[in-house]
This record gives structure tokens, C-alpha cells and sequence, in this order.
């Protein structure tokens, strides 16, 4: 049997399928779709019981989000943290589904799939790696067009809102090597992308461990994660992007507005979250989130 490489599992996957857009069957053995269908009702039962969140841990999964919105995941009474609204649990389905979409793929592109949700450790703090292809520790991802492209092009380093480096360097160094990467699916397109990051863009996670255990014994929040920025030129200023998907805002932010605490409104592309208004904005303010 002929070895597969890493750096061809895409096209594989890609050659695998091409031949339905040629009329050719997959021929999917009663044993595979059995095993397809056993995978995802595993994800189904891990979705449905969701973990105890009255109090975030912290664990390889969550590492790379900034010192401050981990001050408060791990610290805040959670009196003025935003519930997750019911829509997102849907995004988190679908979102495990299609990572066991894309492993069901890599499988049938005849690439080896080991250590699938191993759990991992790195000075005292746990995580489950997705697997590895190859004997290479991959990390599955879905995105957005937008995440995507910062994949596709090598320009994760430079906006990882969500910590991912940190979350690979942790896996990577857990089981002692220096060698891994993503296999991300464009959830918009179905295309798909293999990065690789460089050695020189990931963190030294055991360094970063002992940076966010001594942060998170401050009685105070570390500085900000991002700093707010213009809207416009009237001089009111705005959470940056990396603030949206954060549910700490208002109690980050509680002293904006002079201390009214953030003011949001609705525009056509979306929910602005203000800081600072000197001339109000035409469009509806929304009250409370």
C-alpha cells in the first residue's frame, strides 16, 4: 500500500470526488457509512450535554484567547456576562457535524486517521486533540469565507482572534513534536485548505501557561485585549472586531460612555458597539444585550 503525504490530502480528497461529477458511484461499503453514522451521533450526544459553564476552566481549547477576556472567563461573578443565545448553539452543531464531514473525507481519500479526540496535557492544563493525519497532529476547523481566506493565505499570524496557534502549539507540544497544522473547511464553499504554520509563528505554550496562571491571580483584569477605534470622523469610537464575539464586553467596557457602560446600535451590516459618542448615531439604539 502505497503511503499518502500530507501535503496532497486535499487534491486527494478532491480526486476522490470528482468522479460524481463524472456519473461514477463512491462505493461506499455498508461498513463505512455504518461507521459515518456512528460518528455522528457521538457528536449529537456530546453536543446535547453540554459541559458546566458556570465556571470556564482553562484548557487547551481556550488558551490563546487574550489574558484579559480569560481574567474574566475565570474570575467574573458573571452578573453582566452575556448568556449564549440559542442560535449559537446551532452554529456549534453544525459545526462538529461538518469537522466528522471532513474526516469522514480524509478517511475515504485513503489517509491515515490516528489519535482522534486523545486527551492531552501541558502543565496542568487538559485538552482533546482532533486527531492525527499521517502522524501529523491536525487540528479541524470549519470557517466563515472571511476566516477562511486568513488559512488559505498564510495570514492567520497576523489576526488569530481565536487563539488558534496557541491552541495547535499545545497539542503539537504535548505530544513532543514541532510538526502541524489545520485542515479548514470553507463552510460557504466546501473548499478546502491545509495550513501549516511556521515553527516562528506559534507560541512557546508553556511559557504562555505561566503568563496566564500568574494573570488570572490579579485581584484586577490585565489591560485591554483590543483597543477601541474610530467610527467615522465624528469622533465616536467603537469595539474592534476581536470585542464582537466576546461575552465580557459590557463588564469590560463598563466605564465607556463615562461610565454608562457601552452603547449599541443597529446598522444594515450589523450591531455596533460604542464607546464613545459624541454625535448619535441616525439608526436604532438597541437598549439592552
Amino acid at each position: 500500500m502505497v503511503t499518502k503525504k500530507l501535503n496532497t490530502l486535499v487534491d486527494d480528497i478532491y480526486k476522490k470526488l470528482s468522479g460524481l461529477g463524472e456519473g461514477k458511484s463512491l462505493e461506499l461499503s455498508d461498513e463505512v457509512i455504518d461507521q459515518f453514522g456512528e460518528d455522528m451521533k457521538e457528536v449529537l450526544r456530546h453536543w446535547s450535554t453540554p459541559r458546566e459553564r458556570d465556571k470556564e476552566t482553562l484548557r487547551m481549547s481556550n488558551i490563546g484567547r487574550p489574558l484579559r477576556q480569560l481574567w474574566y472567563d475565570l474570575k467574573s461573578d458573571g452578573a453582566n456576562t452575556q448568556e449564549i443565545p440559542p442560535h449559537t448553539f446551532i452554529k456549534f452543531l453544525y459545526g462538529h457535524l461538518l469537522e466528522e464531514v471532513v474526516l469522514f473525507l480524509v478517511k475515504l481519500a485513503g489517509h491515515k486517521v490516528t489519535d482522534e479526540q486523545k486527551e492531552v496535557k501541558v502543565s496542568g492544563v487538559y485538552g482533546h486533540m482532533d486527531c492525527k493525519i499521517n502522524g501529523e497532529v491536525i487540528d479541524i476547523k470549519t470557517a466563515s469565507s472571511y476566516a477562511f481566506r486568513k488559512f488559505k493565505n498564510d495570514t492567520l499570524k497576523d489576526d488569530d482572534t481565536f487563539g488558534y496557534l496557541a491552541q495547535l502549539s499545545g497539542y503539537e507540544t504535548a505530544e513532543k513534536t514541532k510538526e502541524g497544522g489545520f485542515l479548514v473547511l470553507n463552510k460557504e464553499s466546501g473548499e478546502l485548505t491545509l495550513h501549516r504554520p511556521s515553527f516562528f509563528d506559534k507560541p512557546n505554550i508553556k511559557t504562555k501557561i505561566k503568563a496566564i496562571k500568574a494573570a488570572i491571580k490579579l485581584d484586577k483584569p490585565p489591560k485591554l485585549c483590543y483597543t477601541p477605534i474610530p467610527e467615522g470622523k465624528a469622533g465616536n469610537m467603537k469595539l474592534p472586531r476581536g470585542c464582537f464575539y466576546c461575552r465580557h464586553k459590557n463588564e469590560c467596557h463598563a466605564d465607556a460612555n463615562d461610565g454608562k457602560g457601552l452603547r449599541v446600535f443597529k446598522y444594515s451590516k450589523g450591531l455596533m458597539y460604542l464607546t464613545k459618542v459624541e454625535k448619535e448615531p441616525n439608526v436604532l439604539e438597541i437598549t439592552r444585550q
